[in-house]
């Protein structure tokens, strides 16, 4: 097995490793903030504000790991 064919089954892992991971990152982060948002109404919007930004960031993680897939992509 030569080098591009490992990159070329590497590539598609590691996103489908990384989505995944993110996933389930966004899914305990919700999951905690509806939690908090149940037990303490009246902090809803602080809640809100920094789910929403944890949010950004895990996605931000899913982003660079695409692009981080087309720059490889471009190495085959």
């Amino acid at each position: 097995m030569d080098a591009s064919a490992m990159l070329g089954l590497a590539i598609p892992l590691g996103l489908g490793i990384a989505a995944f991971g993110c996933g389930i990152g966004i899914g305990n982060a919700v999951s905690g903030a509806m939690n908090a948002m149940g037990r303490q109404p009246e902090a809803i919007g602080k809640i809100q504000t920094a789910m929403l930004i944890g949010a950004a960031f895990i996605e931000a993680l899913t982003i660079y790991a695409l692009v981080m897939g087309f720059v490889l992509m471009g190495k085959l």
